[in-house]
Parts: structure tokens; C-alpha cells; sequence
């Protein structure tokens, strides 16, 4: 433990990784009760404030940024009011946006969660809404974002492809950030809600316990992780299971490490982007995959505890380790 500590501290600031895939904005709506309306059997809610945060491949990149790392992204951003708070909410997290590719012919993907509840109460998400860009992104724009993200290979110390299924991430695209990961000897770790059976051959892969059963169709094994694992053409797999931790397969070894922390989360909105941060930052820093997963476990563990899309510090990072540490130290000796 001492020296994943020494690790983080030291090797993470500086590593220059590429977060390529679906920017999200992700807005809190909340307000507070105040009736029933007269129209319709539906409460009021008096309107307090809304907030935008980075939002899929955005969270990642934000969670990269961090836990002292140089995040790059590229993806698509609509030129719209969402588009604008979504770039200035990654700017002022400390994420590289030049390889963005903002363009009035999308709208920027938004997902509204409405928070409610009575003044003095805490404030529940009671529904989400989401706006999808409907406009279909053009041969251009995808011609775009691969020449963007050629350019942001320079340097880069790792590739994250998070696909959330909104366009950005193409046959194409992939193919491209495999040949980066080649060329340069980097890892390539990818994250696809629906399609990740169609990315194979990257170094890793972080789908949650749903996504691999929508893949084999039934639940799986421990055996199953390594076939599949082999099957994607991948290093290793690492799968997160909530409150049952993470599941990794390595060559044919497939280990289950717990969960961290509380077992009731308070919100694991964007929990998997925290994931793959750290996941991702570990590879890059030369850790092995089971040393890489323990760090985005206790990652995930930390930023589960916090209401909304959250990001995880370094600072953080190292004290649930130790925590996490002298607890086992603790049971040693009794």
C-alpha cells in the first residue's frame, strides 16, 4: 500500500491522457415543494438554482484532472447555452478543450435530473430528463474528431474511449486510437454502454456487471470474465459489480476485490467515469492492472459518497488508501 501512495503522490501529476467520447453536460435542477396544483394531481416546485457539471467522457476527463493528471478530450460540444456552461465547467476543472470540436449543426447532449423536496429536507432526483442531439453527427464532423484526436497524441501517456452510445465514437475512431495506443506503446482503455463487444483489441476494458450480462446474456462467472476477456482480445477486464466491488481478469486469473467503504452509497451517478480515471492514470503511470483496479476501487468508493457527478481529489484518493490500510492492520493484530 505504502508504495501505491508513493505512486499516486508522485507519477500521477503530469500523465497526459486522452479522453475520446460522448461529452455530456449534466444538470441539477432543484427547488422546493410548495403545493399541489390545481391543474393536475401534480406538486409544484418552486425553482432554487441549476447547476451543469461534466457529464460522461466529460466526468471522466474531469476525475482524470483531479487526481493531478493532464486530461484531453475529444468529443463533440454544440454551440448552445448548455455547450457553453459544459466547456466552462471543463476549463475551470482543469481539462485541455482544444481538441473539442464545438459545432452549431449538433446540440450539446444534456441530462436534467430534478431534484425535490420540502425546504427543510434533503432533496431527492424524482426525474431526469434528457436532451439528446437529434441531428445526427455528419461524415465532417467525424472526419474532424479523428484528425483531433491524431493531433492530441503527442505526448499522451494513455487513450480513455468512453462511448456512451450519443455518435461520437465510430468504428473508425476506435481504429484510430488503437493505432495511437500501438505507435506510442500506451494503453488503450475503453468504456461502451451497449457496444463494447464491437471494440476489441484495446489493453483493458471497465463495462459494469449489466453491460457484460447484456453481452452474455445471462450472469456470469468467474469463468466467464476470462473468456470474455480473451474474447475482446483485451489484457485484462475489470468489471464493477455497486456494493460487490470489482471483478478483475488478468491472463487466467480472475480476482473479485471488494467494495470500499459504506455498502449504501449516497449517489452513484458518473461513478463508472471515476472508475476509469483512475484505472486509466494507473496504467499510465506503469501499474500493474490489480494494482491500477485497487486505486479505482477506492476512487469509486469516495466519490459514491457525494450527491450528483462528483470528482475524486488526490488528496482523497491517498486517505481512503490509508484508511483502508490501517483498518487491515487493525484486524492483523486482533
Amino acid at each position: 500500500m505504502p508504495d501505491l501512495i508513493s505512486r499516486i503522490s508522485n507519477s500521477f501529476s503530469g500523465k497526459r491522457v486522452i479522453i475520446a467520447g460522448d461529452l455530456v453536460a449534466d444538470q441539477f435542477l432543484s427547488g422546493s415543494i410548495s403545493r399541489v396544483s390545481r391543474e393536475a394531481p401534480v406538486f409544484i416546485l418552486r425553482h432554487e438554482e441549476t447547476e451543469t457539471r461534466p457529464g460522461g467522457a466529460a466526468n471522466a476527463a474531469a476525475n482524470v484532472a483531479s487526481l493531478g493528471g493532464e486530461p484531453v478530450v475529444v468529443g463533440l460540444i454544440g454551440d448552445d447555452e448548455n455547450g457553453r456552461l459544459l466547456r466552462s465547467g471543463l476549463e475551470q476543472a482543469g481539462v485541455n478543450c482544444d481538441t473539442a470540436v464545438v459545432s452549431s449543426a449538433i446540440t450539446t447532449t444534456t441530462k436534467v435530473r430534478v431534484l425535490a423536496g420540502q425546504s427543510y429536507s434533503v432533496k431527492q432526483q424524482v426525474i431526469r430528463i434528457d436532451y439528446e442531439n437529434s441531428n445526427g453527427v455528419s461524415d465532417e464532423l467525424r472526419s474532424k474528431l479523428i484528425l483531433n484526436l491524431e493531433a492530441a497524441a503527442s505526448g499522451a501517456d494513455a487513450i480513455v474511449v468512453s462511448d456512451y452510445g450519443y455518435g461520437v465514437v465510430t468504428n473508425a475512431l476506435f481504429a484510430a486510437a488503437q493505432k495511437i495506443s500501438s505507435d506510442n506503446k500506451i494503453p488503450l482503455i475503453v468504456d461502451s454502454r451497449f457496444r463494447l463487444s464491437e471494440f476489441r483489441g484495446a489493453t483493458s476494458a471497465t463495462p459494469n456487471k449489466e453491460e457484460v450480462e447484456q453481452i452474455l446474456g445471462r450472469e456470469f462467472q468467474d469463468g466467464d470474465c476470462a473468456r470474455l476477456r480473451e474474447e475482446l482480445g483485451l489484457d485484462s477486464l475489470l468489471i464493477t459489480c455497486g456494493n460487490k466491488g470489482i471483478v478483475l481478469a488478468g491472463g487466467r486469473s480472475v480476482e473479485r476485490i471488494p467494495v470500499v467503504g459504506s455498502m449504501e452509497p449516497v449517489d452513484v451517478t458518473g461513478a463508472g467515469d471515476t472508475v476509469i480515471a483512475a484505472y486509466s492514470l494507473g496504467l499510465a503511470c506503469g501499474l500493474t492492472p490489480r494494482e491500477s483496479a485497487i486505486i479505482a476501487n477506492h476512487a469509486g468508493g469516495v466519490v459514491v459518497m457525494k450527491k450528483g457527478t462528483a470528482t475524486v481529489s488526490k488528496e482523497e484518493l491517498i486517505a481512503s488508501l490509508l484508511n483502508h490500510s490501517l483498518i487491515a492492520q487493525t484486524d492483523t493484530a486482533a
